[in-house]
């Protein structure tokens, strides 16, 4: 069989229209799309595979409990993986825009993260209880902190070397084989003894960090010719000054407040599995829910993707109202029929459609982010957004702290609400595609 050509490949995953092959980007960068979309496109599927087994919901609590660390610790887990990296992109990108070539950015947060994988292997090996407790928070703080360089570039250069008609369609591919893998994966530890599930661990920790290492490698290949550095001065100052986008854009300003509700997929998750273990239900939980998210990746990313291509904003309406529904029938199901609940299909479907839903807000907010900015442009947009949801992340993750009054399906019902006041907000979100 011929060897395909970069070319071919690129035709053969885009089926893109010859009018709109270099729609906003420059001529340069239009020779170089092929290979850089091929470069990209495994580079994604490598980096999402790796953060699906550092997962701080399913892996990173295993190991923490595998070696005698305290829930006081595990329940920082995912506040410090999500809003560490967050938090603090409104000044990193400050220093970002002083670069004209923005790919190395990533790259050198690929191998920070890759090294800190490799750092949590050694605690694991070495140490027990608190001592290790401590060593992997601190530990995760880094790594957390090299995923918000690695947010602010990977936008960046994905509008600068990608056609705008593709670039939810790269996201899309992207999380679908990396879906496919941690499926695959979590098969695997389904099918394993549970004698040796804390080895497993080890095995995903030592996997991720290959992972990242390769996403190194592949996406150095990509090809990004110069862009705009103007306004390119560092200091907290100059960064502080950018929230000024929230009301002077106010387009900007709305996707942000649209986002901010569409948090409401990623903050319920967790009640989800909380509720399936509440059941007593005699499965391996965490890896059947693992390969439930990686199966929803999979199938509905691509999909996804495309749609994000068309319309962004459809895209982020329907998967909110989804989030919506989902929750309200867990709720009610949990309210009034707890055969239904207690049986062992309900909950790791519903958990499907949740991961189906969550899986259009973050494409569909990416693609809209990056198609509504241009140049430098786009690096404040993401730095101020980032930063604001990472607020924003912590102040709606203290919802959970209401648990004592509110039942689970409770709290799965509140967060999904916020996902109907988003589908509205993102019905007035102007067209960006």
């Amino acid at each position: 069989m011929a060897k395909l050509t970069k070319e071919e490949i690129y035709q053969r995953l885009s089926n893109i229209e010859d009018a709109r092959a270099c729609e906003a980007i420059g001529d340069d960068a239009c020779k170089q799309v092929p290979g850089n979309f091929i470069f990209m496109l495994i580079s994604q599927v490598f980096s999402k595979f790796s953060d699906a087994l550092l997962n701080p919901k399913v892996t990173l609590p295993w190991l923490m409990q595998g070696l005698g660390v305290s829930s006081a610790f595990i329940a920082w887990l995912v506040p410090i993986r999500e809003s560490g990296s967050l938090l603090p992109q409104l000044a990193i990108a400050s220093y970002i825009r002083t670069l004209p070539v923005r790919k190395w950015v990533w790259v050198v947060g690929a191998l920070i993260q890759a090294l800190c994988i490799a750092a949590m292997v050694i605690i694991a090996l070495t140490l027990t209880g608190s001592q290790a407790g401590w060593a992997l928070i601190g530990v995760l703080s880094v790594f957390s902190l090299a995923r918000g360089f690695n947010s602010i570039a990977a936008k960046d250069v994905l509008g600068k070397v990608i056609p705008k008609s593709q670039r939810g369609n790269i996201s899309g591919l992207a999380a679908s084989m990396s879906g496919l893998a941690t499926l695959l994966f979590a098969l695997i530890l389904v099918i394993m003894p549970e004698n040796i599930q804390y080895q497993a661990v080890l095995i995903a920790l030592v996997l991720g960090f290959t992972m990242w290492l390769f996403a190194a490698g592949f996406y150095s290949q990509i090809i990004e010719y110069k862009g705009a550095t103007d306004g390119g001065k560092s200091g907290l100052k100059l960064a502080l000054s950018k929230l000024k986008l929230l009301y002077q854009d106010r387009a900007f300003g709305h996707f942000v407040l649209t986002r901010a509700l569409l948090l409401c997929s990623a903050l319920s998750a967790p009640f989800y599995i909380v509720l399936a273990s509440q059941q007593e239900l005699n499965l391996p939980l965490l890896a059947i829910f693992m390969a439930v998210s990686g199966g929803a990746s999979l199938i509905s990313a691509p999909i996804w993707g495309r749609l994000s291509d068309l319309s962004s904003k459809y895209v982020l309406m329907v998967s909110a109202v989804l989030v919506t529904i989902n929750g309200l029938v867990v709720y009610l199901v949990a309210q009034h029929d707890n055969a239904l609940l207690k049986s062992i299909w309900f909950l790791p479907c519903m958990y499907f459609l949740l991961s189906v839903a969550h899986q259009g807000v973050r494409l569909g907010r990416k693609t809209y982010l990056v198609n509504l900015a241009q140049g430098n442009q786009r690096t404040d947009y993401v730095s101020v957004s980032n930063t604001v949801i990472g607020i924003l992340l912590l102040l709606l993750g203290s919802i959970g702290f209401l648990d004592s009054w509110l039942s689970v399906s409770g709290l799965i019902m509140t967060y999904s609400l916020l996902g109907l006041v988003g589908a509205v907000s993102a019905a007035f979100l102007a067209e960006v595609e």
